[in-house]
């Protein structure tokens, strides 16, 4: 497609009002309709886990913990129903957080988290943000790994690695969030 097709289609800034309004109109539709959509399907598991006694205190215990909330907790339990069930090193691996090694011979690679699960490790990932805020413990142990002149990223999947380590002794234990764990 060349400029001329484009500017034929009314796609650059002298496009026509109505393609414009159209655009704008489809656009909110479709952004109303996703967030309907999202709303329904949080509310629909939201019921399901109320009524179930098992899955409801599993999320009690997750959401106990510094941030977690909804949506960290109903991922836990659908994508990772090992969580409790694992030890710390292979509940690392299996989100992949953990780091893996690039050794070969006398070579030493560097180390790097790789593979796992990768919608576990995106909500861990966001909620990370909101824990380093609230929990203290968690905001020492990423500043001490800046300080010690690691990059934030690296130093903020520590911290999803310990977050996580924890979640799983909660889980395995069957106990709520307490700050002796941090």
């Amino acid at each position: 497609h060349g400029i001329d097709e484009v500017e034929e289609r009314g796609f650059t800034s002298g496009h026509k009002p109505s393609l414009q309004a159209e655009y704008t109109t489809a656009t909110s539709t479709y952004e109303t309709h996703q967030k309907s959509a999202c709303k329904r399907g949080w509310f629909i598991y939201g019921t399901l886990v109320d009524a179930v006694p098992q899955w409801r205190e599993q999320r009690d215990l997750l959401m106990s913990a510094k941030g977690v909330g909804k949506v960290v907790a109903y991922t836990l339990m659908s994508e990772l129903p090992e969580l409790g069930k694992l030890n710390r090193k292979e509940i690392a691996a299996l989100v992949g957080v953990a780091p893996m090694n690039r050794d070969s011979g006398s070579y030493r690679g560097k180390r790097r988290v790789s593979g796992g699960r990768s919608k576990v490790r995106t909500v861990l990932y966001m909620s990370m943000w909101s824990t380093i805020q609230y929990d203290p413990k968690i905001k020492a142990t990423y500043e001490r790994l800046l300080a010690a002149g690691k990059p934030k990223k690296v130093a903020l999947v520590a911290c999803m690695r310990k977050q996580l380590t924890i979640l799983n002794t909660m889980m395995k234990n069957g106990t709520h969030w307490n700050e002796k764990y941090a």
